[in-house]
């Protein structure tokens, strides 16, 4: 392994425990219509992009499925859910973010989401404050499995590529980061890689607090 100058995280389902809120989220919309999202369905969209997402939904359900009012309602309702009950935080979160602050390693976010959601979410759980640089889904032209978002995070903070650590959750975040020929670190939420996914992975953990072990033996 290169030497390591930046780790990049994704957010959703790999820093917070937001992958759950989705579910309710995504279940409630469609009940408003009259439709019912099971985990099967929801797996099938998790870390998508939204082309992606209405696309297999449409598929799914077919041709009459609301996807548009749904997808508006479903981020309504995450949004209320998460003003009620706030964000849970991965395990090992915290103690990844400090080690990295303690070693000088720069730190960077590279997250689908928009970034008045992303600011507002990071601030909820006070790590926004760890991170040299976030870059966010509406900042960038083209959504994971495109490398692009975890290239512009690197160039940002003037890091080559092959010195760069992603963590991600998601197929789509592995596919993009071993594009980028960065190292791929997979730490699987609601649902498992596929062997092809695990092959692409430089290494998978069940946790964040397993990164940080790794990090202090290798680095």
């Amino acid at each position: 392994m290169n030497k390591i100058k930046l780790v990049i995280f994704d957010m959703d389902g790999l820093m917070l425990d937001t992958e759950k809120i989705s579910f309710i989220s995504w279940q409630k919309a469609a009940k408003k219509y009259g439709y019912e999202v099971d985990m099967n369905a929801f797996k099938k969209v998790l870390g998508k992009n939204v082309p992606k997402v209405k696309e297999t939904l449409l598929g799914h359900y077919g041709i009459d499925f609301p996807i548009d009012d749904i997808i508006k309602d479903r981020y309504i309702f995450a949004e209320q859910y998460i003003d009620e009950n706030g964000i849970d935080v991965k395990e090992g979160l915290y103690e990844l973010l400090d080690y990295l602050q303690e070693t000088g390693i720069k730190t960077a976010v590279a997250t689908s989401t928009r970034r008045e959601l992303a600011a507002k979410h990071l601030k909820m759980v006070d790590i926004y404050k760890y991170f040299d640089c976030i870059v966010c889904g509406d900042e960038v032209e083209n959504s994971k499995p495109n490398p692009e978002i975890f290239e512009k995070a690197a160039q940002k903070l003037c890091c080559n590529n092959e010195n760069c650590i992603v963590l991600e959750d998601s197929e789509a975040g592995i596919m993009a980061a071993h594009s980028a020929k960065m190292y791929p670190i997979v730490i699987p939420d609601m649902k498992e890689p596929s062997e092809e996914i695990e092959k692409l992975a430089f290494k998978r953990f069940k946790n964040l607090r397993e990164v940080k072990v790794f990090l202090q033996q290798e680095l």
